[in-house]
């Protein structure tokens, strides 16, 4: 969608559009309310400054959304879409990595009661997998800093993909 087509929406398609980026209603709220953009950095820069900080229920909330690393949600949703598209670099024809993100993901969830979250987009599986791994060794609160993060890279590079000049 052009920029200019997202500033004249109504308020509630544009609140559509952006829900997939992450299903957070404060910061769909935030940016569909601060509309008309000038330009798509101006919009990209208010989400990602509107996406700092997310609170732990709104984190909680979008995590229920993501699926585990290496599987691909089948739904026709945009977000399934999404996060196909996002997860690319991991080949699940790959059976020594697939095996090695399955063990992790479990060993994730073991150990912070959630999937692992990790912005995909641009990142190879061995990448994905070396993250992961190095993760596992960090606290509850640094992960819960770093899903945060990762949570606002998403949305942001979401957004970026749906709104052109």
């Amino acid at each position: 969608m052009k920029l200019a087509e997202f500033n004249s929406a109504d308020t509630a398609s544009a609140q559509a559009l952006l829900r997939p980026c992450i299903d957070v209603s404060r910061w769909v709220e935030a940016v569909a309310g601060a509309r008309p953009f000038a330009a798509r950095s101006e919009l990209l820069e208010f989400a990602a400054q509107a996406a700092s900080p997310f609170t732990p229920p709104e984190v909680e909330a979008a995590m229920a959304h993501h699926p585990r690393i290496g599987e691909r949600p089948t739904a026709a949703s945009t977000e399934a879409s999404m996060s196909r598209s996002e997860q690319a670099g991991v080949d699940p024809a790959d059976a020594a990595v697939a095996g090695a993100l399955a063990r992790g993901n479990r060993e994730y969830e073991e150990k912070f009661g959630r999937v692992f979250l990790i912005r995909a987009a641009g990142r190879s599986a061995q990448d994905i997998l070396a993250a992961l791994n190095q993760r596992l060794t960090n606290s509850a609160d640094e992960e819960d800093r770093i899903v945060a993060q990762q949570l606002r890279e998403i949305a942001v590079l979401r957004l970026e993909g749906l709104i052109s000049e």
